[in-house]
């Protein structure tokens, strides 16, 4: 994994001072877990982050390597298999990975999205374009749905000021990190967030370690 760039460095540090000051609760859970772990890939082809991302949709982690593993073995040769090559895969081989019926579909439709050129296969191809835009364009494809966009979005592009209001460990990790009996609501946590902007991605991800913490 290539390093950090030095000005994301400074902007999560930056991210992280900003949070503390502004929530006391996201300060401890700072000095708490350290630096933010955001490593952002953007030189990852968006076509491949789908692909793989909607692989691991409902599966338990090693399920979901191995399932990954087995589909990448099943293109030898090549790193990733370009759209063209997942469209001529057969049933029967994508099965043999195994694939479920409607993961096949989910990842013909991305590809086939990406033959049109509306997922771009080469990275970089996103970076004119504004949060909302990308989610917009993505979730065009079966399988892809406004989260999984957004854990792009911060995984991949590094896009720092992503609040994935929806997403039950955030929503866990902010009662546990502020005390609560009950989980925000997703309005209410998009409306308590606004005050942790322009770095909801890192607010995000010190929150996921609150939900995770023993």
């Amino acid at each position: 994994m290539s390093a950090i760039p030095t000005a994301t460095v400074r902007r999560l540090r930056a991210a992280e001072r900003g949070l503390a000051a502004a929530d006391p609760a996201l300060g401890l859970l700072i000095a708490r877990h350290g630096h933010c772990g955001i490593v952002p890939q953007p030189d990852r082809s968006p076509y491949a982050a789908l692909v793989t991302a909607v692989m691991y949709q409902q599966l338990a982690g090693k399920a979901a390597e191995t399932i990954h593993r087995r589909f990448l073995a099943l293109f030898p040769g090549h790193d990733f298999p370009s759209p063209a090559q997942l469209l001529a895969a057969s049933d029967e081989h994508l099965r043999s990975a195994g694939l479920s019926r409607q993961k096949q579909g989910y990842l013909r439709d991305i590809a086939a999205k990406a033959h049109e050129g509306l997922i771009p296969v080469a990275s970089g191809e996103l970076d004119h374009l504004d949060d909302e835009a990308i989610i917009a364009r993505l979730t065009a494809a079966r399988g892809v749905g406004r989260w999984t966009v957004e854990m792009f979005l911060i995984f991949t592009l590094g896009r720092l000021d992503v609040l994935p209001v929806d997403d039950y460990g955030v929503r866990a990790g902010y009662a546990r990190a502020h005390g609560l009996d009950a989980m925000p609501t997703s309005r209410e946590l998009r409306e308590i967030g606004a005050a942790w902007a322009p770095w909801r991605s890192v607010a995000s991800w010190y929150l996921w370690q609150a939900a995770d913490a023993d």
